[in-house]
């Protein structure tokens, strides 16, 4: 039977209007998404940063901890702010001695605490991040595990993922907060306060993130904009971001290198688990390269957050072992010179008394089991010297 043109036409107007309702369907579930990013930074505001028990500084002690009883400290025995100020240079250049795997190695109980956190942390969140590009059609699992959770939407669950996806950001999250760390004992000044995020920061970069995640799926959902636009918002945020919540060397390396893995570890995956796909196999054939900055503000939102657990598993390692005085020195933090043995001097060729190099004379030296407790490092000339020039005789 023929059809009229009238008919096709009210089919068509029916079936365009069908497709607009189900797009602002999935608009309206999709800003529910924003709750996540929306929750951090009302977090983030209302947070006073003392209250997150983060140490700010090497040997400085924040307001909380001084209010704390403590043992009788010798003042001398910590650095002072100024001390902390004039050495700056000196700590860049010790650093340069420094082993790179003197961070993990130097305490395994808080590298391993480390690890575990920032695992399950990319674990958890990981999943919930992907979860966007999935309900806004930018990539799409063979075999996908729905859970609706929170959403009211059959058509729209909250988390879609598959069963490798949290292992997978778990080791991103454990390779990444790695990185930061250990090129942050290499490359930066430990007295630098981007080294040391407070609480509220750590929050803002993280909703950031989630918020680049989302508008990313959305900008791509909408049909309205092609890849360069996305390209170009996603670069502009990930560089404002960067530029305000890390600006480091570290984070810089780390953050380059996440921009560019990342994507070729999913060239991988579809290349070789052909368990999933991107809608839009874009310029490179398997993804559209407005990926890569979303991959790049990963870098500071997991570095703040490895930074902040980083200083917090210090703090508690410090208190812990403060709770008890030293067994060499008993927190007199000087022991006896081993080369001269406690004297000063030592007797050369010819019966010469010669002044011990190791002491310059004084007969002892810094005791060295109290560099954890104060959370010191042990290859910093700088700090060495400025407690040792304090030192009473």
């Amino acid at each position: 039977q023929r059809r009229t043109a009238t008919e096709t036409l009210n089919e068509t107007h029916a079936y365009s209007y069908t497709k607009d309702i189900m797009r602002m369907r999935n608009y309206r579930d999709g800003t529910k998404c924003l709750l996540l990013p929306l929750a951090l930074l009302c977090l983030a505001a209302v947070s006073d940063v003392t209250s997150f028990p983060i140490r700010p500084h090497r040997g400085i002690a924040t307001s909380q901890e001084a209010a704390q009883p403590t043992l009788a400290i010798p003042s001398w025995s910590t650095r002072s702010s100024t001390s902390l100020q004039a050495s700056s240079n000196d700590n860049n250049n010790s650093n340069n001695n420094v082993p790179w795997h003197a961070a993990i190695t130097e305490r395994p109980v808080r590298s391993a605490q480390f690890s575990l956190l920032m695992t399950l942390s990319g674990a958890i969140l990981g999943p919930f991040l992907d979860a966007y590009h999935s309900a806004f059609h930018v990539l799409q699992y063979d075999n996908p595990i729905i859970f609706q959770l929170w959403s009211t939407s059959p058509e729209f669950p909250a988390l879609t993922t598959a069963w490798w996806v949290p292992e997978l950001f778990g080791l991103a999250g454990f390779l990444i907060g790695w990185l930061y760390i250990v090129l942050d004992h290499i490359l930066e000044d430990k007295t630098d306060a981007a080294l040391h995020p407070s609480g509220p920061k750590i929050m803002v970069g993280i909703a950031i993130f989630t918020f680049q995640y989302w508008l990313s799926g959305i900008l791509f959902y909408s049909g309205e904009y092609d890849r360069t636009t996305i390209l170009n918002v996603m670069s502009a945020i990930a560089a404002v971001g960067f530029w305000r919540l890390d600006n480091t060397r570290s984070g810089f390396v780390t953050s380059a290198a996440t921009g560019l893995g990342g994507p070729l570890i999913e060239v991988a995956l579809i290349t070789l688990l052909q368990q999933y796909h991107y809608t839009d196999a874009g310029e490179t054939g398997f993804f559209p390269l407005w990926i890569l900055p979303v991959y790049f503000l990963g870098g500071p939102a997991n570095g703040n957050l490895a930074r902040g657990f980083w200083d917090y598993l210090g703090a508690k390692t410090i208190e812990k072992k403060k709770e008890e005085p030293c067994q060499v020195c008993n927190d007199t933090r000087r022991a006896e010179c081993p080369n001269c043995d406690g004297v000063g001097t030592y007797v050369a060729m010819g019966g010469r008394s010669v002044q011990c190099s190791s002491c310059r004379g004084r007969g002892y030296v810094m005791c060295r089991s109290c560099f954890d407790r104060y959370d010191e490092d042990p290859y910093d000339i700088a700090i060495i010297r400025d407690v040792m020039s304090r030192m009473p005789d």
